[in-house]
């Protein structure tokens, strides 16, 4: 007897489609659940750096509002033990003449005696007044040309101590930006547009070639020099390398800076490194500038936040010749609070003098 032979159920078939399907959309939503969590994760680590850069920015500016306050507390301390100094002085001074004031009352012999000193004293120094005087008529007066470069003033500069021009190579250094043209930033755009005779005729240009006019009129006789103009780049105006202090060739290097026109971004950079190239160390450099540099060792576009341009200063620096004393004559600029402690730490740190003149100056 034959047997039949069994055909599959259907109902098989569907159980296992089932199976499969539901397998399948267990692991769909495991991937769905997966991209989900890494996309959560990386919002909260890009939220968490922004938070650290920010407090890495408030770090950097607490510092140096903190070096600027320890700049102002030193100044503070200074000025107070000189005033303590004075009056240890002056206290001494009280009690010597205290004491010698009982003698002098009670003895009318010394007294008598110390008239007659103080007499024979002012008649000895009024011949000595005429002596000289006598020698000062009969002297001659100095030919022209001792001097390495005469200017003549207007009767109202007041002219700063603590700036003094010894060293035997001097280099001046100038910015020629286009921030010259304004004490403000609004002024400063309005007459960058103008044309080129208004642009050299702007009273802060202008007020920084008279300050350049004194600084080479106190050059020492027989010294060397050089005046470069720096913007985003530098020039030496004075010829290649350092040049002999003479009247012709202070006239000439002055008469270019004259000719030239503030523009473009100021580079701290290309300014140390033109001094750098002369060759032999400087022994002073006077740098003129308004503010702290907009460009760093290549130019660029754009604008520049206070943390890069404060950067940038340090990354300058870096280049000045070792053993030169850096003198700063800073004319500031709006926004640029950070300038002022900047360029003061740079001439204490080399032995120079910091000055932000007033506007009646030089």
């Amino acid at each position: 007897m034959s047997r039949k032979r069994r055909m599959p159920a259907e109902q098989g078939l569907s159980f296992l489609d089932c199976i499969c399907c539901g397998f399948g959309a267990v692991i769909l939503m495991f991937m769905i659940v997966n991209h989900a969590s890494r996309q959560t994760s990386q919002r909260g680590n890009e939220e968490l750096m922004a938070k650290i850069d920010a407090r890495e920015d408030e770090v950097l500016d607490g510092k140096q509002k903190l070096l600027i306050l320890k700049a102002a507390l030193e100044s503070v301390i200074n000025a107070t033990k000189t005033a303590s100094r004075e009056a240890v002085r002056l206290r001494e001074q009280i009690k010597s003449a205290t004491a010698a004031l009982p003698d002098l009352e009670g003895d009318k012999t010394a007294s008598r005696v110390k008239l007659e000193q103080l007499q024979a004293e002012l008649i000895a120094l009024d011949a000595k007044v005429q002596a000289l005087r006598a020698q000062a008529a009969e002297t001659p007066p100095p030919t022209p040309g001792n001097a390495s470069r005469e200017i003549a003033g207007d009767g109202t500069r007041q002219y700063l101590s603590g700036l003094s021009v010894t060293g035997k190579r001097v280099a001046i250094l100038v910015d020629t930006s286009a921030s010259m043209l304004g004490y403000t930033i609004l002024d400063a755009i309005r007459t960058r547009n103008l044309d080129d005779a208004t642009q050299r005729n702007a009273a802060k240009w202008r007020r920084s070639l008279a300050a350049v006019d004194w600084l080479t009129s106190q050059l020492p006789s027989g010294s060397q020099f050089q005046l470069i103009a720096f913007n985003d780049t530098a020039k030496a105006l004075g010829g290649s390398g350092w040049q002999p202090v003479s009247k012709a060739r202070l006239d000439d290097a002055a008469r270019l800076l004259r000719d030239t026109v503030p523009a473009r971004g100021t580079s701290l950079h290309a300014a140390f490194s033109s001094v750098a190239a002369l060759g032999a160390p400087p022994d002073q450099i006077f740098l003129l500038t308004d503010g702290l540099p907009t460009q760093g060792a290549s130019p660029k576009t754009g604008s520049v936040t206070a943390r890069q341009r404060l950067a940038h200063f340090n990354e300058a620096t870096r280049r000045i010749p070792n053993g030169a004393e850096v003198n700063v004559i800073l004319l500031p600029m709006e926004g640029d609070p950070q300038a002022a402690g900047a360029f003061w730490q740079l001439a204490r740190a080399t032995n120079g003098a910091y000055l932000a003149p007033s506007k009646d100056w030089p």
